[in-house]
């Protein structure tokens, strides 16, 4: 957690004053993503508060380590793709997502802020994020790296729950990583007596094909796409994975690992892309 001791990371809370001499030295700044939208009726639907989290533990442990990094404000509402149905859920579309992390991007540019890493936390930000990144390597040959905090998370739950059958048992939409993540760094928010027992993947009304996730299904065990959003595919809100299982430990491992990996890509990425 932040202590009163930490170097101050968020540009939100620099003075302009103080902005002026900072960003003289072209610091790292990082551009947390997330989303509003369903997560388990147990979890907060802002999972933009994570990413946000995330992104703070990650620059304050690069700064302690010599690189100084700061934290652009979060951007909350993630890229539309399957849970538009959901009551509360606000989500930009892909073409405007794509408009908004660009001239996020070019403000910073314009002013020499050129060193800038992604910090998502919603798979309907990957494409968006993607497509900046890819024109403007093409058009400056500037690199704009991201991590998906999640993704990195899934894959590092065999390591920590003792083996792939138990991290499948827990990993999923509504479940881990998230629900580990937010007992251990939101626990006020997190809902405990809402917690639901796992359910098997619906199954699609239309085709009656079973599902396999979001926008997937099986006929005779081959992968079809589907259009059904999350609603007609998940359990309210879970998918696969099992919201019992998570616990606030597994948080702090995920937590601490993933702060780990993000903090040293930072000092990797200042290494190698010039001031």
């Amino acid at each position: 957690m932040a202590a009163k001791t930490d170097p101050l990371v968020h540009m939100g809370t620099i003075t302009a004053g103080e902005a002026r001499e900072l960003y003289k030295e072209n610091p790292i700044i990082l551009l947390p993503m997330g989303s509003q939208e369903d997560q388990g009726p147990h979890a907060p639907m802002g999972d933009y508060l994570l990413a946000e989290k995330m992104a703070e533990l990650a620059a304050i442990r690069a700064s302690k380590a010599g690189t100084r990094t700061l934290v652009a404000p979060v951007l909350p509402f993630g890229g539309a793709d399957w849970f538009g149905s959901m009551i509360g859920g606000i989500a930009i579309s892909q073409a405007t997502l794509t408009t908004v992390i660009a001239e996020m991007v070019d403000s910073l540019h314009r002013n020499g802020l050129t060193r800038i890493i992604v910090i998502n936390g919603h798979g309907g930000n990957v494409g968006p994020i993607a497509e900046v990144a890819r024109e403007l390597y093409q058009r400056e040959q500037v690199v704009l790296p991201s991590l998906y905090l999640w993704r990195i998370a899934s894959a590092l739950l065999p390591g920590i729950l003792g083996g792939a059958d138990k991290a499948a048992a827990a990993d999923g939409h509504g479940a881990d990583p998230l629900t580990s993540i937010g007992l251990h760094l939101l626990p006020e928010l997190i809902r405990k007596d809402l917690i639901p027992a796992a359910k098997p993947l619906k199954r699609d009304p239309v085709l009656d094909l079973p599902f396999t996730g979001l926008g997937l299904a099986s006929f005779d065990g081959h992968e079809v796409a589907m259009p059904n959003e999350y609603d007609e595919t998940f359990n309210l809100g879970v998918a696969k994975g099992d919201p019992r299982l998570c616990s606030a430990e597994t948080g702090a491992a995920l937590t601490e690992t993933l702060t780990d990996i993000c903090a040293r890509f930072i000092v990797h990425f200042a290494g190698k892309v010039a001031a």
